[in-house]
């Protein structure tokens, strides 16, 4: 079972968030260090340089934004900037500091030049927002005991260390804590390439015989993700070990993500209800998202974080002051004609 806390997600494969189940599974597949990863060149490029110019100096690093939809490497960055500098990590989220006194039991404990990284920072909560400023910039937690007129403030120094955070809506942060970031890199979806040697290198690591043609079946279905790409080739696997040789060749990679009804373009079969329901329930729209929602019987949060975006970046979907619409590219996808064009026959 997939499980992120929103309901309807967590059976599609094609969800970008990790499960619970999967973190392990995932860990082994991670690369070490910046040699080893794949993708992501420019941000890969630059972060080489900050990490190097860093340890000529004998510093810390500055702190690290990184953003980008789920799934994209993030976590595994943050990893390698601590592995590469050759100190710990340490690492929580966003929702888990619940209190400044979380947060400062966290920071008191890092040793000099450690990473601290939080996932979702954008989750944080203002109170804790406001422990972490002093902390970024001055290395300090400023501290307040008692209540009232004999209440005092004092300033305990920490440690020199380097705050990695990621988040996949970059536009939720507020701009005090965003300004404090000295490192702000982008992480974009990946192209068939690349997933295609990130299945290839999973492969060889899970022990899964793996043709090239196979790799890229399941490349193109996998919406750009790397997390993803080894869900599914994991579930690849299952079936060419029942219905094949234990091989994955294209043709099996074909069988086995249709009958997962993921198509070419990796759209499964809630991206399909959601386009089907838009144009033939509602004339291709526009239509309001709760209404869209209600229709499907999938919560709007679900559509909104995890649908959608893939479907507007495959140009399928349009988002207007009036509510969403299908584009012309979704009724092709579909064979759907448009109301109003006739099909003449050659």
């Amino acid at each position: 079972m997939i499980f992120n806390g929103k309901g309807g997600e967590k059976d599609r494969l094609v969800n970008p968030c990790a499960g619970i189940d999967e973190f392990d599974a995932e860990y082994s597949l991670r690369p070490k260090n910046l040699s080893e990863y794949i993708g992501q060149d420019k941000a890969k490029e630059n972060l080489s340089v900050f990490i190097e110019a860093a340890k000529a100096r004998g510093e810390e690093l500055d702190h690290v934004l990184l953003y980008g939809s789920p799934g994209l490497g993030k976590t595994t960055l943050a990893m390698i900037i601590a592995n590469e500098l050759g100190v710990n990590i340490r690492v929580t989220s966003g929702p888990a500091v619940e209190k400044p006194g979380d947060l400062a039991a966290i920071l008191t404990n890092l040793q000099n030049g450690d990473v601290l990284f939080i996932d979702e920072i954008h989750r944080l909560s203002r109170q804790v927002e406001e422990i972490l400023y002093p902390a970024m910039e001055d290395y300090a937690l400023d501290i307040i005991i008692g209540k009232g007129p004999s209440a005092q403030s004092i300033r305990i120094d920490l440690p020199r260390f380097t705050l990695v955070g990621a988040t996949t809506r970059a536009g939720q942060l507020t701009n005090p804590l965003r300004d404090r970031f000295g490192v702000i890199q982008r992480l974009e979806l990946y192209d068939r390439r690349h997933l295609c040697e990130i299945i290839m290198r999973s492969s060889v690591i899970l022990a899964i015989p793996t043709m090239k043609d196979g790799a890229e079946e399941i490349a193109c279905r996998s919406r750009g993700t790397p997390r993803i790409a080894n869900r599914l080739l994991k579930r690849v696997r299952d079936f060419a070990e029942v219905l094949g040789d234990g091989k994955i060749t294209k043709e099996l990679a074909n069988i086995a993500l249709s009958r997962l009804e993921i198509d070419k373009l990796g759209l499964d079969s809630l991206d399909r209800r959601y386009l089907e329901i838009m144009i033939k329930g509602f004339g291709g729209g526009p239509a309001g998202l709760d209404t869209l929602s209600s229709a499907l019987g999938e919560e709007a949060v679900t559509l909104e974080d995890v649908c959608e975006p893939f479907l507007m970046q495959l140009g399928f979907v349009a988002k207007t002051p009036r509510g969403r619409t299908a584009t012309a590219l979704a009724y092709k996808h579909l064979g759907i004609t448009p109301a109003g064009q006739l099909t003449i026959d050659a």
